[in-house]
């Protein structure tokens, strides 16, 4: 049977395992595995593909929202808006400082709506938090006139974004920080956990630097309780070498969104449309399609694997109760979650397979329509 897996780890090792080995094996025999060479390089040419000044290397996305928020000054008590349709990180940072997340519904592009941002804010919002969802921008040019309107900092969840921009401005630079992951299903992976937040602003990247390293200024002078969340020099050498390849794996990436977009009938699938000047890194792709769970049973069936981001919004996951959002408060939000499905959009895979997969989903809705 034909088996097309969601994404394909496997083919990219063997295609990278003779650069791969010996970065490791020198890494290894330095014996620096921590705070090394690698992590400034990374950092380094990071900074010139993120159109940045600076970029620091974590070793989760999760610490880069974390990191970021409480280098722009948001605390215990303080709100800060976002959408609820993200990964539950987004909104376990803002919890974890002890702060409130501030849910504003999304537009059809699963985007944050930034007609709704203004009315969310209060005395207490401290930051904006948009999630360039799948890859795909938010509408940042009305986002950003909102944020400085009201003099509020943006601080951009960029977890799925890497390489994607508007206008020519990449995701990342255009709020006070952008916040990164490079987990292992990202367009630009590590082989393990991994993260990074990017800035224009010095005094950021240096109250994160020391952040990272337990607020140490020296080995024996701590000038704020910090955190651990370095980056090993193992990941950051893999991503070095990963970052040289980003354009081409999104390339394809965007080829293979092109042959979806093609092919699939979308008169009853729905794919949004690119904005005017967006380039989107496709770290997914996601569809919106009735009788979503009975076509992701069919694909199945034929060896095809989905996945669904996410089927629970976040404002009704049992951990948000407290937060005092219930059903209908999101209806956009919500209907998306029901009707959301992300087929395979890999660089490794071919056109006779996204042919295959279009052919099972047409003929689906078209039995539906029936």
């Amino acid at each position: 049977m034909t088996r097309i897996p969601y994404v394909n780890l496997a083919i990219q090792w063997q295609q990278e395992r003779d650069h791969l080995l010996p970065i490791v094996e020198n890494i290894l025999e330095g014996g620096q595995y921590i705070g090394s060479k690698e992590v400034d390089n990374f950092e380094t040419e990071a900074a010139t593909t993120f159109q940045v000044g600076h970029v620091i290397a974590l070793n989760s996305g999760t610490d880069a929202l974390v990191c970021g928020l409480v280098a722009v000054g948001v605390g215990r008590g303080d709100e800060v808006i976002t959408p609820p349709n993200s990964f539950v990180a987004s909104t376990g940072a803002i919890v974890h400082i002890g702060a409130r997340p501030v849910f504003v519904d999304v537009k059809p592009d699963q985007n944050i709506n930034p007609r709704l941002i203004e009315k969310a804010i209060t005395k207490k919002t401290k930051a904006i938090m948009p999630v360039h969802l799948t890859g795909r921008m938010c509408d940042m040019h009305a986002i950003m006139e909102i944020a400085n309107k009201h003099n509020i900092p943006v601080v951009e969840d960029a977890a799925q974004s890497a390489g994607s921009a508007l206008d020519g401005k990449t995701a990342g630079s255009w709020g006070e920080v952008g916040c990164f992951s490079a987990h292992p299903l990202k367009n630009l992976n590590a082989c393990g956990d991994a993260g990074f937040v990017t800035t224009r602003k010095k005094h950021i990247a240096e109250k994160i630097r020391a952040m990272r390293n337990h607020g140490l200024v020296d080995r024996d002078t701590v000038a704020q309780f910090g955190h651990v969340s370095r980056m090993d020099s193992i990941q950051a050498g893999i991503l070095q070498f990963r970052l040289s390849r980003l354009q081409t794996v999104i390339k394809k990436r965007k080829r293979h969104a092109a042959l979806y977009r093609e092919m699939l009938d979308d008169h009853l699938v729905f794919c949004p449309p690119d904005m005017p000047g967006e380039s989107n890194s496709w770290h997914t792709f996601v569809v919106q399609i009735d009788r979503r769970d009975e076509l992701r049973s069919m694909l199945a069936e034929r060896g095809v694997e989905t996945a669904i981001h996410y089927p629970v919004p976040i404002h009704l996951q049992p951990a948000a109760e407290q937060l005092g959002y219930g059903v209908g408060a999101f209806p956009e939000a919500e209907r998306q979650a029901k009707r959301i499905l992300t087929l395979p959009v890999h660089q490794n895979l071919t056109d006779d397979e996204i042919q295959y997969i279009c052919n099972l989903v047409n003929q689906f809705v078209a039995t539906q329509c029936a």
